[in-house]
């Protein structure tokens, strides 16, 4: 019997795995109280069949795939409203938090009777003719995830408590997602100072591959920024151990903010950043 699967929330990595679920012919379900009319849309476009939160309960698996900021909000919301229900979904968390935070979310969880798993998601949201993101997961309940291999989504189990997949997230997204932050800033500082020209062109030559992957991934980081801010603020928290690292990590999620920022308003920054990388 093929399982039935929750997913919140529709951005685009909630839907993009609910429509790689759904062409494998598994219901998902999500609720789509207080989403915007963009979400709507791309619940529809995923197949996705919108219930009440309580309904969740009906479910397998409920995958929590949310900007940062609203993770432990949402686990106490499920907490609450399925604590009594008699049947319990197992609970996915999807969010790039810090293993602090996850394990904080999985006490949550547990203490209302559902089972927890902690998963970090790398890579892209899917698409048709790409490879779909990898799904690394940990926790007692991690184990049961491997049905979904069945059903198109990349399942890899980690040894270790819930944290431990979590913690592979922030370590993957500082590096990559911490050198489009210095990139970032050294773009619009050389751009301020007149030589963003030069350093395009010694860049072309001396380092050409990163030039090339900069070109693709910063554009495509303009509308993600805002989501970046608070994960940015989580990476800070994991690397706390180590002297500065925290503080660079809180200066990327200012940037990051700084770009969002922008990005509804005059867009000088952006203007610099998209200007770049046009054709020389």
């Amino acid at each position: 019997m093929k399982p039935l699967v929750a997913i919140v929330a529709q951005g685009a990595m909630g839907a993009g795995l609910a429509k790689v679920l759904t062409d494998h012919g598994v219901r998902v379900l999500t609720t789509l109280r207080g989403r915007s009319a963009a979400s709507r849309e791309r619940a529809v476009a995923a197949g996705m069949q919108p219930v009440e939160l309580e309904q969740l309960a009906q479910a397998d698996f409920l995958l929590s795939v949310l900007p940062p900021g609203s993770a432990m909000e949402f686990a106490h919301e499920v907490a609450g409203r399925l604590a009594g229900t008699p049947r319990k979904p197992v609970f996915v968390d999807c969010n790039a938090v810090s293993p602090q935070t996850v394990r904080s979310i999985e006490q949550v969880i547990t203490g209302s009777g559902i089972a927890f798993a902690d998963v970090g998601i790398i890579g892209l949201p899917p698409c048709p003719g790409s490879p779909g993101p990898h799904l690394y997961a940990a926790g007692t309940a991690a184990a049961a995830l491997n049905t979904l291999k069945t059903y198109g989504l990349d399942i890899r189990l980690l040894d270790g408590p819930a944290g431990t997949a979590s913690a592979l997230k922030m370590a993957y997204a500082g590096i990559t997602k911490g050198l489009l932050a210095v990139a970032t800033a050294m773009i619009l500082g050389a751009s301020r100072a007149g030589v963003a020209e030069a350093l395009h062109r010694e860049m072309s030559e001396s380092q050409s591959v990163l030039l090339q992957a900069l070109s693709k991934r910063t554009p495509d980081m303009l509308p993600k920024a805002y989501r970046w801010v608070e994960e940015m603020q989580q990476i800070a928290g994991f690397v706390s151990a180590e002297p500065g690292a925290s503080e660079l990590y809180r200066g990327a999620s200012e940037l990051f903010a700084h770009i969002a920022a922008d990005l509804e308003r005059d867009r000088t920054a952006v203007a610099m950043l998209t200007g770049f990388f046009a054709a020389r």
